[in-house]
């Protein structure tokens, strides 16, 4: 820009040169005035001083195009200038605006979580609430049943007073209780120790059952062995003696053959069979 404002030092030099006027170019072709004007040859001065003249022109329009250049350039400087100052302030206030902003989304926020938190405690009041209410219409219920239970236990109070005059018949009938139950309890001992003489009667007899068995036992043992001797002594003599002579003396003699009892006696076993049957019981 300083360029374009600087002037060339023959700048000024061509301002002072004397300027002398040509023939209007429409004058020379211009038929009417042909035979008027003579027609010459333009002097080399006069070339240079008009191509002077035309550069002087164009120098003078570019300075003044320079000069408008710079004016703008400055204006729009100054524009710039304003523009960037003018921005730094938005700026400066859109931060304001948006630290507003967030200040006031945080504020919102902030008071919808306190609006959501004071409508869940809204709902649990609300469910506490019902809650109280069914308690205090179980209570209401409680209170019905319980003032008709103290009606109730009036009228019971009221018929133990009227009962309460009829005390010396009713301690009366108490002590002649006392006095079925002591005899109760005398019968009761009595029971006791009779059951307690049977039991000691039935373990004797029981120990004496228990011998009976024993001596049973050897009988049966005694009467086998019998059995077996007067076996033996049969089957020795029915060795001993012919088979003719056998049944003559086994026909003739009831101790031998068939009047001899082999089995021994069947009352004394049928007893013995019972009495085992019966301490197996025990």
């Amino acid at each position: 820009m300083a360029g374009r404002n600087y002037l060339p030092p023959n700048a000024l030099k061509l301002r002072e040169l004397p300027l002398t006027r040509a023939p209007h170019p429409a004058l020379i072709d211009d038929p009417r005035v042909v035979h008027r004007v003579p027609v010459h040859p333009p002097p080399a001065s006069a070339l240079a001083e008009e191509r002077i003249a035309a550069q002087h022109r164009e120098i003078q329009s570019l300075l003044i195009d320079n000069q408008r250049l710079a004016a703008t350039h400055v204006a729009l400087k100054q524009e710039l200038s304003a523009a960037q100052q003018e921005l730094r302030h938005l700026s400066a206030a859109a931060a304001t605006v948006k630290a507003e902003k967030g200040a006031q989304v945080r504020a919102v926020h902030e008071r919808s979580l306190k609006m959501e938190a004071e409508v869940r405690s809204i709902d649990a009041l609300s469910a506490e609430l019902a809650h109280v209410r069914a308690d205090v219409q179980e209570l209401t219920a409680s209170r019905q049943e319980l003032t008709v239970k103290l009606k109730a236990i009036d009228d019971d109070l009221v018929r133990t007073r009227s009962e309460s005059k009829q005390l010396p018949a009713i301690k009366a009938d108490i002590e002649t209780m006392h006095q079925e139950i002591q005899r109760g309890r005398a019968a009761i001992e009595y029971e006791k120790k009779a059951h307690a003489s049977n039991v000691e009667q039935g373990l004797a007899m029981e120990e004496s059952m228990i011998s009976m068995a024993r001596e049973i036992e050897k009988l049966r043992a005694e009467l086998a062995n019998a059995e077996k001797r007067a076996r033996a002594a049969a089957a020795a003599a029915a060795a001993a003696t012919p088979s003719g002579a056998e049944y003559t003396a086994g026909y003739g003699n009831h101790e031998m053959g068939y009047g001899v009892n082999l089995y021994g006696d069947p009352y004394v076993m049928h007893q013995g069979s019972k009495w085992a049957r019966f301490l197996e019981s025990l």
